[in-house]
């Protein structure tokens, strides 16, 4: 197995609560999260991804173990190696390819999860990549950026470059360079675990972000963005996908 870029968590530098306001510097939390504490079994569908391509989809994983503790989530992506098929088992995430990518909903990635207890509380989910997205180093920011909802993070637009991995990409295929979480995403991820202790959310629905702040204007750029989806389906089904229009 081969890691890349890997910096230890602890020489990170140290960022205040107050340095992380919510639509500045931190995104919101209440999205999709897996138990604390799950050993969640990541699978990569074989036929999508080159092998060169492969140790970036590692790293997005790895980056954010190696923050687990920090978040009190406990949770870890266990990867498991290859699959030919999507997987709907428990603590069960695979990563996969499929055309999501269009000019009217802007985005190159979707996230595609299932509670069996009708809550937020993941019981299996995909992480579904267009065949677009092709830069390693880009792919990379996406994963990370994705795993982040898994974690229960928003997107967050209105938040300053560099301030957290769930704030805008330029455009598919160019680098953010957001390799592992924040200080600020891990203060977030914390904070949703401690609530998570006393409020589990009904199951998330339509695609949620931190709104524009009145007077600012959101960047006009081909955004990945992620579409959640419907947390009841019948057995042996998929999830449906409803992508859904990014407000302008």
């Amino acid at each position: 197995m081969v890691v890349m870029g890997v910096r230890d968590f602890n020489a990170q530098s140290k960022t205040s609560l107050d340095s992380c306001r919510i639509g500045r510097q931190a995104p919101a939390t209440g999205f999709w999260m897996w138990a604390a504490g799950a050993h969640v079994q990541v699978y990569v569908r074989s036929a999508d991804f080159d092998p060169e391509q492969l140790p970036y989809l590692l790293t997005a994983l790895h980056n954010w173990n190696s923050a687990s503790e920090q978040t009190g989530s406990g949770v870890k992506f266990e990867y498991q190696g290859n699959t030919v098929q999507q997987r709907s088992c428990e603590n069960c995430l695979t990563i996969m390819r499929d055309r999501v990518f269009d000019k009217t909903t802007r985005h190159a990635t979707e996230l595609s999860a299932y509670s069996a207890r009708d809550n937020q509380i993941i019981t299996s989910a995909s992480i579904i990549i267009d065949p677009v997205l092709t830069n390693p180093k880009a792919l990379l920011n996406a994963l990370v950026h994705e795993l982040g909802h898994n974690l229960g993070l928003l997107d967050c637009y209105t938040c300053k470059r560099k301030s957290t991995v769930m704030n805008q990409f330029e455009a598919v295929n160019v680098p953010n360079d957001m390799e592992k979480p924040t200080s600020c995403d891990i203060a977030q991820v914390k904070e949703a675990y401690k609530e998570l202790k006393e409020l589990v959310r009904a199951s998330p629905s339509g695609r949620e972000s931190m709104p524009v702040d009145e007077g600012e204007e959101p960047v006009d750029d081909d955004t990945p963005i992620v579409i959640p989806t419907s947390t009841k389906r019948l057995a042996g089904s998929s999830p449906i996908l409803k992508p859904v229009s990014r407000p302008e």
